[in-house]
């Protein structure tokens, strides 16, 4: 089982949940976060006073999926999605799972997926 994080532009985000479901991913959990990388953030004006903004906002998408094969249709279908050719596109970010355990049947592994 690998475990799939996808860091990217919040205008995105229908993209990528679009393409995933395409390419048959089920479910995923979403956060809004913030954070910077080569941006560095940005300054902008308000109210004519001048302020950084160090933390640019994201979105991460989290999901699992049984195996190599369909994570590898997963990153694809995110990195297609979520590409502007710009700064701060994002990152994806593959691990392996060890276990699941779906809480309300106990069912685990790929079963609880």
């Amino acid at each position: 089982m690998k475990k799939i994080e996808a860091i990217i532009k919040p205008f995105k985000l229908e993209d990528v949940k679009d393409a995933l479901v395409e390419v048959g991913i089920e479910g995923m959990t979403v956060s809004e976060v913030k954070g910077y990388g080569r941006q560095q953030g940005h300054s902008e004006l308000y109210r004519g006073a001048e302020y950084v903004v160090e933390f640019i906002p994201k979105i991460k998408i989290e999901l699992v999926v049984s195996d190599d094969a369909f994570a590898q249709k997963a990153v694809e279908a995110i990195a297609a999605a979520a590409k502007t050719g710009k700064i701060g596109d994002g990152k994806i970010f593959v691990s392996t799972i060890d276990s699941v355990l779906r809480i309300r049947t106990d069912e685990i592994d790929t079963d609880a997926l």
